[in-house]
């Protein structure tokens, strides 16, 4: 639709027509009041007992009566003045009732867009839509729209977000994928029963209750005791698998696709040129097996997981997808033996390998974790020494990324570290100069 010409001239923009949430959202906000009700229950349980032994059923009936239809008008109302639009230049999103608030999201601020699909949201045929912008702590998020709705709105604000003019984005539609690799369920729980926190977990409740009996003999003492490690092993266990089951990550020009969950399915987008740092973790029970977990830190965005559990050669082929012309180091060169009068046995787990791409440190020596930032990324380097490292010749050396994490060669030569210091500093300002572009699509 093209905007109204006025009297005088001016060429006024047209008034975007802004949409609803699904109908099914209103379900979802109605349970507002009820929380309030049960977060007023947990902050005061005796006097939430004691008013509740004085209610009759009629007045349970009665109560009941108003809070039901004040909790449907209340969904009803917040889904009404509920609204969001696409213009030509943000995504604009206008929520409350009774105090009002509009986002106004810039397309070109956009880094990713995830949707999201609760268990009762998928049996409902609706999806929750996450916006992560630039510099923003908090995503925004829209929740609920249909599947086919969700999937056509964030295909459009990626290729906005791309560069592609209003017209076209509705028309480039959702972005090929091509699968790069899939974690079959067994060998995630295999991975998991290998990890360290779940054995150590189930050690403690096969070990502490024992004690606990043979030092009080109460049998309540051991229960209290024991029943929270078995808890622990199992919510690590199988959250962990619930959460990641069924991972597949796929490449498309929009940068990395993730799927997973078993009950919740969530579908992220990794943002190219946003990554800051790459880990790759190798946990003691994984070596046999040549296994490895690839996490990822990026910038405006928590840290989040890339593979859970992958063949090193698999994981690495998946880790040169999103940071091109990397190699990552087979092996990183330990501190001198000096190291171990500052940090005795762990020094061995510590090593530091720099290439023409990237900053490579690991540390760790029953979980090894080597933190990979491509030179680009670097935001700081600093160079710090102790009175302790001092006097045996060592010195740190930390690298900033964009993420606000720090990657850290410890206990290096006091003049391998001022060397490695200043060739930083000279490989970070390259290869800012250098790097590519981080649109997608590009």
């Amino acid at each position: 639709m093209t905007a109204p010409e006025a009297s005088d001239g001016i060429r006024r923009a047209a008034p975007v027509a802004e949409r609803r949430l699904h109908p099914v959202t209103p379900f979802r906000r109605a349970w507002a009041p009820v929380a309030v009700l049960a977060g007023w229950a947990a902050h005061d349980p005796d006097q939430a007992q004691e008013q509740l032994t004085r209610l009759t059923t009629t007045m349970l009936l009665a109560g009941l009566a108003v809070l039901v239809p004040a909790a449907s008008l209340y969904g009803f109302l917040s889904w009404w003045f509920t609204h969001f639009a696409v213009t030509d230049a943000e995504l604009r999103i206008r929520t409350g009732l009774v105090f009002r608030r509009t986002a106004h999201i810039r397309l070109e601020r956009i880094q990713a867009v995830d949707v999201t699909r609760p268990l009762l949201a998928r049996v409902a045929g609706v999806a929750k839509l996450r916006i992560d912008v630039v510099g923003a702590d908090k995503k925004d998020e829209l929740a609920f729209l249909g599947e086919d709705e969700a999937r056509a709105l964030r295909a459009e604000l990626l290729a906005r977000a791309a560069g592609f003019a209003p017209e076209t984005a509705r028309e480039v539609g959702e972005a090929p994928a091509r699968e790069l690799m899939r974690v079959p369920p067994h060998k995630l729980a295999i991975s998991l029963l290998l990890t360290g926190a779940t054995w150590g977990a189930l050690a403690a409740a096969l070990v502490v209750p024992p004690v606990l009996w043979l030092a009080t003999h109460s049998v309540w003492t051991v229960l209290v005791t024991g029943l929270p490690f078995l808890g622990a092993a199992g919510a690590h266990t199988v959250g962990r698998f619930v959460g990641e089951y069924d991972w597949t990550v796929a490449e498309s020009p929009d940068g990395l696709r993730i799927d997973h969950g078993l009950l919740d399915r969530t579908h992220e987008t990794v943002p190219p040129g946003r990554v800051q740092t790459v880990r790759i973790v190798e946990p003691l029970l994984w070596r046999k097996r040549d296994w490895v977990r690839v996490e990822l830190d990026v910038a405006g965005s928590s840290g989040s997981v890339l593979v859970p559990v992958a063949p090193r050669a698999v994981a690495e082929s998946v880790v040169a997808r999103i940071l091109p012309r990397v190699t990552v180091p087979s092996a990183p060169v330990r501190p001198p033996r000096r190291a171990g009068w500052c940090l005795p046995v762990w020094w061995r787990g510590h090593g530091v390998a720099v290439t023409d791409t990237v900053f490579a440190a690991r540390q760790g020596l029953l979980r090894r974790r080597l933190s990979l930032v491509p030179h680009a990324k670097v935001q700081s380097v600093r160079l710090t020494q102790g009175p302790w490292a001092r006097l045996w010749r060592l010195a740190d050396v930390h690298v900033d990324t964009g993420a606000g994490k720090t990657v850290t060669a410890r206990l290096r030569d006091a003049h391998e570290a001022a060397a490695l210091l200043h060739a930083q500093a000279e490989r970070s300002r390259t290869g800012r100069r250098d790097a590519g572009p981080d649109r997608w699509m590009s």
